[in-house]
């Protein structure tokens, strides 16, 4: 699910850097796709910051 939602990423542009994905779009298609939402709002705040601190770390290090 995560991938499908890797159009909703929100970037800095200084540094580049990824600062947060739009959840709402996400909590959409979870529901669309008959997910339990429970589960999904439990998962998800942790799902986005260990994408956020690997998109991150993958940015700073081709920029040093």
């Amino acid at each position: 699910m995560i991938t499908r939602c890797s159009g909703q990423l929100r970037l800095a542009q200084t540094p580049p850097s990824l600062s947060d994905f739009d959840l709402s779009p996400a909590l959409s298609l979870a529901t669309a796709l008959g997910y339990d939402m429970t589960s999904i709002a439990e998962l998800l705040p942790a799902a986005e910051a260990g994408l956020v601190t690997a998109v991150n770390e993958r940015l700073a290090s081709q920029h040093d």
